[in-house]
């Protein structure tokens, strides 16, 4: 993808707020109503109970398959969250100067997974200690992220980051760099260009490897 390109190593420092691009009050584009694998919509309304958690583990077009695959999700969408340009284009987050990084909304039925095999997955599909990177993208809008919706997600999420970085550093890996907030403290979940929802279905020859570490991540009991 575009963070992937030669000068890439310039796009390793985050923008502060005062020099991140002004933006735009309303999209620029429009967003399909309905996800194309999964029978919902993109933005609801969703059955009640659905939960909500916003994930990011790298290129968004291979992250947004590796949930949309679990049984128990609602619906995915991919999009920029994390930064401070308000309604950003993939151009200008791909600049590095709108501080987002490329998420992945995942709306899913608790009754059916659980938030911590939500996290399983998120875990295991990338490696949470690369940065500002997951294999050859290099940018701030590839660094790992969890913002969540509930406090159960948030206990979810620390309890597995907590682990998993154990894990992570018996089999000599670095430290979790993985940014845990809240939605709200992360700022807004702007959907991408429809031509980014559900790529890899659109495009089953598309290129988007996950970059998993190999380390299994064991869910807490209550998780």
């Amino acid at each position: 993808m575009f963070g992937s390109l030669f000068g890439s190593s310039l796009k390793t420092t985050m923008v502060t707020p005062e020099r991140a691009l002004s933006g735009r009050p309303a999209p620029s584009y429009t967003v399909p109503a309905t996800h194309a694998v999964l029978p919902a919509p993109l933005a609801g309304p969703w059955p009640e109970g659905t939960r909500v958690i916003y994930l990011a583990l790298g290129c968004f077009w291979g992250a947004e398959k590796e949930f949309w695959q679990l049984p128990g999700v609602v619906t995915t969408a991919a999009g920029y969250q994390g930064g401070f340009t308000p309604n950003p284009t993939y151009e200008e987050v791909c600049t590095a100067m709108t501080g987002h990084t490329e998420a992945v909304m995942v709306a899913y039925d608790p009754a059916v997974v659980s938030d911590g095999e939500i996290l399983r997955q998120f875990w295991e599909s990338h490696d949470p200690t690369q940065g500002f990177r997951q294999g050859n993208d290099v940018g701030t809008q590839y660094r790992s992220a969890i913002y969540w919706t509930t406090p159960e997600q948030e206990s979810a999420a620390r309890r597995t980051a907590e682990d998993f970085g154990a894990s992570l550093a018996a089999r000599g890996f670095g430290q979790v760099t993985t940014d845990l907030r809240s939605a709200q403290e992360a700022g807004p979940f702007y959907y991408a260009e429809g031509y980014h929802q559900q790529y890899l279905a659109k495009n089953p020859n598309g290129y988007c490897p996950v970059h998993s570490t190999g380390v299994a991540c064991v869910v807490p009991e209550g998780a």
